[in-house]
């Protein structure tokens, strides 16, 4: 069992405490918080300190797993991925015993399969994604890195996802689609094959029907 840092202590991090403890290859030391976070630990682990102690936490073997969720912005996120990585972190896939991950697909470094998801055959999903509870990605989907697929969404075969997206709950994205970097999809949208599949808080729902 390896040594596993929290960084991030808000409701994403609970909910993938419980998938780390469910997956029990990682033995979780502490959390990385804001020091304005309340409390002095999250889910009985503690909290080591801000970011900036990540390097002196460091020793042989120790992992880093973001836990900030995102929405609307993976900014935050690719930043702790970045700090992760510049300090040798090893940056483990933790896949929920309760999720499907079939042997033919590609889970990037630091990517979280979380509780009743499924990733089918020949899926390529990248580095410190998110895919959701219940998410499904059908066969040949192609997931760029820091992107979030969100509670039972539907990715249908074929599809390629940007990196930077954010896919929300319960939409669902018709086979063969592509979806522009940086895009928000909305909860519930049904995006189809031959449609612009641009949706960002600037531009509005464009593009995008609504089921």
């Amino acid at each position: 069992m390896s040594d596993l840092i929290l960084m991030g202590g808000g409701g994403h991090c609970r909910s993938a405490i419980d998938v780390i403890e469910s997956e029990g290859s990682h033995q979780i030391i502490g959390v990385l918080e804001d020091p304005a976070f309340e409390g002095s630990d999250v889910m009985g682990y503690p909290i080591l300190g801000t970011d900036d102690a990540l390097a002196d936490l460091m020793g042989k073997g120790v992992g880093v797993l973001v836990t900030i969720g995102q929405i609307k912005t993976s900014a935050i996120r690719e930043r702790a991925f970045a700090a992760a990585k510049k300090v040798g972190a090893s940056l483990p896939v933790i896949v929920s015993p309760n999720a499907y991950c079939s042997r033919q697909a590609d889970i990037g470094a630091g990517t979280m399969v979380m509780h009743g998801a499924v990733v089918n055959s020949a899926c390529r999903v990248g580095e410190n994604c998110i895919v959701n509870s219940m998410a499904l990605l059908e066969h040949d989907v192609a997931i760029g890195d820091h992107t979030h697929i969100a509670t039972g969404a539907r990715v249908n075969g074929g599809v390629k996802i940007g990196p930077r997206c954010f896919i929300g709950s319960g939409a669902v994205l018709h086979n063969d689609i592509e979806i522009d970097e940086g895009a928000i999809i909305p909860a519930g949208t049904v995006v189809r094959s031959g449609m612009s599949t641009t949706c960002s808080p600037s531009s509005g729902h464009r593009g995008v029907a609504h089921g």
